[in-house]
This record gives C-alpha cells, structure tokens and sequence, in this order.
C-alpha cells in the first residue's frame, strides 16, 4: 500500500514537471511609460553668426596707400580717417628713355620759337593789309580809286586777322607741348613737387570696430581695392541652411534655441527671414539636397552672449511645433498596422495590442491623440515573435 502511494506522489511530480516545462514563460521586455507635458517638432542644424551689416572700405582712386596702422578690435567713429592715399608717381624712365625725352622736348622748343615766327610774320602780314586799306580809302576819297577796291583791301584785312589768330592758337598748342614733354623729366630736377601734393584721407563711414585688415602694408593699389572691413559686433544674427520641406514648415517668428556656442545658457531668438531661393548642396554621403538659409535674430539679453563673434558655430534648433499637456510616448515602441500606428500595452502581465492615433512625432517621441492614458506602460522595441495576449515580464 506504501509502494503504491510513493508512486502514485512520484508520478503526480513527472506530470507536474512536465506539464510545466511546456507551459509557455512570459517574454522580457523593456517598459516605459505614458507621459503628458510639453511635446517639441524641432529643426535642427548647424549654423553659424554673422554681423547684421559689415561694410568693405575700399580704396576710390588709383594710388599709393599709406601703411594702415589699424588691428583687428580696435573702435573707429564715424568719418574718421581710416587710410590715406597719395597720388601715384610716374613711372621710372630709362637712360635711353630720358634722352629720347630730352631730345622730343628740344623739338617741341624748335617747334614753339617756329610758331612765334609764324605769328610774327602773320601780325606783320595784317599791318601790311590794313596800311593797303587806309591808302586806298584815302585815294577813293579823292576820286582815284573805285569803291570796290576798298571793299578787296576789306577782306584781305579780315583774312590776314585769321591767319593771325591760326598762328597765334598754333604757337599755343605747341607751347602746351613743350609744357607736357618737361613733365616727365620733372621727377629727376630737384626742388620736385610731388612732396607737396596733397593725400586723399579715407574715412569710417559707420562706427563700429575693425574685423579684418586686408591691406596692412603701404604700396600701389588700383580703384577698388579693399582696405579692411567694418562692423557692429553687437548686431549679430545667425544663419543656417536647412532643407526646402523643412524651410516650407518654419514661418517668420517661429521660436529658435541655440545651444553648443560655447557658453552654459541656451540662448533663445526667432526666425526673422526665409531666404526666398534654394540652392543644391551635396550632403556628407554625396546626396544633392535642396537646401535654403533661415536668419535668426537673437533674442537673449546680449550680457549672456557676449563671447559670441562674428562666424562662431552654434547649434540650431527650430521650434516647429510646441504642443502642452500632450500624451506622449517613445516613437520605439509603436509599429506599423496598415496605414495606422499600433502599440503593445501591458495589462495584468500581458501585452495588449491598441492602435493610436499619432499627430506627431519627433526623434524621441510621439504625440498621441487618441488610444492612451498617461501612466499606460508600453513596450519599447517589442519583439517580432511578441503576440496580442502574449505574457511579458518587464526586463
């Protein structure tokens, strides 16, 4: 009878350990939870600051530019001289151009003393015509001579007065001649007035403070060249690229934080421009993306950015949307169900299935309209053998 009893307790045990071996375990799962608070849509890209308005001082003549004594920070005002520019000196002559120079002036002096000659005898010409017109006005008063004689002596006067006033213009220009070929040997004579030629001063034509001195040293520089740059370092923006799909979401005044310029604030500020034209960009992985600039205005107090400077990086993030008291979850635990969304609730140890209807997301979460409650757990990452009803333990 107590055989029979150990064995009857001793298969009871087989059973019971078999029958468990192949009741199915529960599946470990990571868990989260339902939250409700301020759902963010963010942009986010890399940008970098630039001065409001940044004026190029240029040079407006052709000439020699004194050595600019201006760093990098220092404060200049308005209208105050910030270069000087004197006249260009000829160009160097040659011995052999020098004497070429001195004989063509010996033949401009040949050629006035010619002119004066010419003059001289044009002026003697027109006394002889007048001296003819006086006696044969006297002899036509006398009955000797006809009237039209007179009116021949006439025009022989008022020719030999423009021959006169030809020679006279021909003695002039050859004297302007004389005058520009002494020019170039005026360099060499002492006494020269080039030291006494007056600079040209370049000014400031903002306040503000010199970012960049691109010609320190003197020397000859044509119309147009830069000098050096100026600015308000005060009056900063930043500009970022991003993409079109993007830029077409963002509207102006939409909220911006910056983050990663180097300070331990988050700076705030606002999308003041969209660029109105895009342009193609080739990503990292060699991908044409269409992209356009987005300008932020800075709207901290400038005491908390004051570090900042003109072309310093910093981290953008565009607020597209800001939803409050909205029901989100991590975007890791829902998962396709035809069009809609789904997700795995645990109830009692087990995983319920509940489509939800999912307004937005971002990277990390979800905004879920409807289908949940805060404080729900879900899933997060289920597996692809986890079934609706399945028991689950939290990992």
């Amino acid at each position: 009878m107590k055989n029979k009893l150990a064995l009857g307790v001793g298969g009871m045990a087989i059973l019971s350990l078999v029958a468990w071996a192949f009741v199915p375990r529960a599946t470990e799962v990571e868990l989260a939870t339902v939250q409700q608070g301020r759902f963010e849509r963010t942009v986010q890209e890399d940008g970098k600051t630039r001065l409001r308005d940044r004026y190029v001082v240029s040079t407006p003549l052709t000439g020699r530019v004194a050595r600019i004594t201006l760093k990098q920070g220092d404060a200049v005002e308005r209208d105050t001289p910030v270069a000087t520019l004197w006249p260009q000196a000829p160009a160097l002559l040659d011995q052999r151009t020098r004497e070429e120079q001195t004989e063509r002036m010996g033949a401009m002096e040949a050629s006035v003393a010619r002119a004066k000659a010419n003059v001289a005898r044009a002026r003697a010409a027109l006394e002889q015509a007048r001296s003819e017109l006086r006696r044969s006005e006297a002899l036509t008063q006398q009955g000797f001579v006809s009237p039209n004689q007179n009116e021949t002596g006439r025009l022989t006067v008022n020719l030999r007065e423009k021959e006169l006033e030809s020679a006279q213009q021909e003695a002039e220009a050859a004297r302007h001649e004389l005058d520009q070929s002494r020019v170039a040997l005026r360099q060499y004579a002492s006494g020269s007035e080039t030291a006494q030629q007056r600079p040209w001063q370049i000014k400031a034509p903002v306040s503000g403070r010199v970012l960049k001195v691109q010609q320190q040293s003197e020397g000859i520089v044509p119309a147009g060249t830069p000098l050096l740059e100026l600015g308000d370092p005060t009056q900063l923006e930043v500009v970022v690229d991003i993409l079109t799909e993007d830029a077409a979401q963002i509207a102006p005044g939409t909220a911006v934080q910056l983050t990663n310029w180097g300070g331990p604030e988050t700076l705030e500020g606002s999308v003041r421009l969209i660029e109105p034209a895009a342009f193609t960009k080739v990503s990292a992985l060699g991908v044409e993306e269409q992209r356009v600039y987005a300008v932020i205005d800075i709207r901290s107090a400038p005491e908390k950015w004051r570090a900042l400077g003109d072309g310093f990086k910093v981290d953008v993030r565009v607020l597209v949307q800001v939803v409050e008291n909205a029901v989100k979850v991590p975007v890791s635990a829902l998962f396709p169900v035809g069009a809609r969304s789904a997700l795995f609730v645990v109830e009692a140890g087990r995983a319920r299935q509940h489509e939800v209807e999912v307004a937005a997301r971002n990277g990390t979460e979800a905004w879920v309209k409807s289908g949940l409650t805060p404080g729900m757990s879900v899933i997060v990452y289920p597996p692809t053998t986890l079934q609706d009803g399945s028991r689950v333990s939290a990992r």
